[in-house]
């Protein structure tokens, strides 16, 4: 090779050098990056609800893909984890019974309300197996009952056992998450099992489990709808879509119970009786959240305070956003 030509070669390995290196570090520089990456909103959801039938029907993905925002669903067991994922940042919006947010707000968890759906108390309760001796909560005193720590039927057992002039300690509870729940309860390890739907519908038609107490008179079991507060306040435009979203899902699903037991089904992997039992609970309807459903928080707030379940009594009116969406 002459000499013009090796110097031609060093040129151009020099120039692709530089070219790349240039290129590491345009791709590194904060605001070329984030202009690359394409948001992403990520919710998490679990096996019930508006968020799970909104999921599957495909329309939030159509409606924020105008707007240039992804959508990312990751499934969670039980409210308490997906708090717990909501408040390190894994997810940016998501779903829960009453009692979570209490527990992940004592916590210091950074979270807030942004709707939830009307009450729906006969979709909680707490089971017995078929041939157990027990006809009332009364008949547990000194018995075990599992449920999910921090969950919605935890606060449906302390109401329970207060209606039926038990205290907290009168019964041994058990804590566990709903799939070991459900192993503990059909080997007969403990005797009652408090659970939400569609589990609690799985437990009455697979397992047979009876009824002891549900909801109705003693909870309201509200779906809530929560935000990251960091999340909500720099995004309050797609927080807002959702809602109009599931209050859209919420309107079609009251007129088409079938579809939204087959959608379900076909989300949660159920069996479609069971499935149907669920959805026939569902309260549709998302609402703004009032003060007169933060009040009703407060009451499960101080309940759970005076128990000593949470580490320090909490104010709910705290979790809430200093504007409207």
């Amino acid at each position: 090779m002459s000499n013009q030509h090796k110097r031609a070669a060093r040129r151009r390995t020099i120039g692709l050098l530089f070219a790349g290196a240039a290129g590491v570090a345009v791709a590194s520089l904060p605001g070329i990056a984030q202009a690359q990456a394409k948001p992403v909103l990520r919710i998490g959801y679990q096996k019930y609800g508006t968020l799970t039938l909104l999921k599957g029907r495909g329309t939030l993905e159509k409606r924020l893909a105008a707007k240039g925002v992804d959508v990312k669903w990751t499934e969670f067991p039980a409210g308490p984890v997906l708090l717990e994922g909501l408040n390190v940042g894994s997810i940016d919006f998501g779903t829960v019974g009453e009692a979570p947010p209490i527990f992940a707000q004592a916590a210091g968890a950074n979270l807030v309300y942004v709707g939830n759906e009307p009450p729906s108390p006969s979709s909680e309760a707490i089971v017995v197996p078929r041939d157990s001796r027990a006809r009332s909560l009364a008949d547990l005193k000194g018995r075990k009952i599992v449920l999910n720590k921090g969950s919605n039927v935890h606060f449906l057992l302390v109401k329970a056992l207060e209606k039926a002039g038990l205290g907290y300690k009168d019964v041994e509870v058990v804590f566990l998450p709903p799939a070991d729940a459900r192993a503990a309860f059909e080997r007969g390890s403990v005797d009652a099992w408090a659970i939400w739907d569609p589990f609690l519908a799985a437990a009455e038609k697979q397992l047979g489990a009876r009824v002891l107490v549900d909801g109705q008179g003693l909870v309201a079991n509200h779906q809530f709808y929560l935000a990251a507060r960091p999340y909500a306040e720099k995004n309050p435009e797609i927080v807002r879509i959702v809602i109009e979203e599931l209050a859209k899902v919420d309107e079609w699903g009251l007129k088409n119970q079938k579809e939204v037991a087959a959608i379900l089904a076909a989300q949660t992997g159920l069996e479609t009786g069971v499935v149907e039992l669920a959805a026939s609970r569902y309260a549709y309807g998302v609402k703004p959240v009032t003060p007169e459903v933060i009040a009703a928080q407060q009451k499960v707030a101080d309940a759970f305070a005076g128990l000593k379940l949470i580490p320090k009594p909490i104010a709910v009116k705290d979790a809430l956003l200093p504007f409207k969406l």
